[in-house]
């Protein structure tokens, strides 16, 4: 994916985006989780992206709720395969 779209997506993004697309997900956050997920995206989204979050989504494992964990990892999970497939298309052709 373009690194420059990502980055001014990032960039822009609002503690009420986050809010906004857990609801839509059926997460509730708590006030501390959304900061804490905020201030990962924020400092880390290109690990997420294109690196190896493991180091990462440890580190949030033990600081939100276990449901909130969980949901979490499925939609990484989903969205990896998405972008892996994406960029794989572009490489082929």
């Amino acid at each position: 994916m373009n690194i420059y779209l990502i980055s001014e997506y990032v960039n822009r993004l609002r503690k009420s985006d986050i809010i906004y697309y857990a609801e839509k997900q059926g997460i509730s956050l708590d006030k501390e989780e959304v900061e804490l997920i905020y201030n990962y995206i924020k400092k880390d989204y290109k690990t997420i992206i294109y690196g190896n979050p493991k180091d990462i989504l440890n580190e949030i494992k033990f600081k939100v709720k276990p449901l909130t964990y969980n949901k979490i990892e499925n939609l990484y999970i989903k969205f990896k395969d998405k972008i892996d497939m994406f960029t794989k298309n572009i490489r082929e052709g």
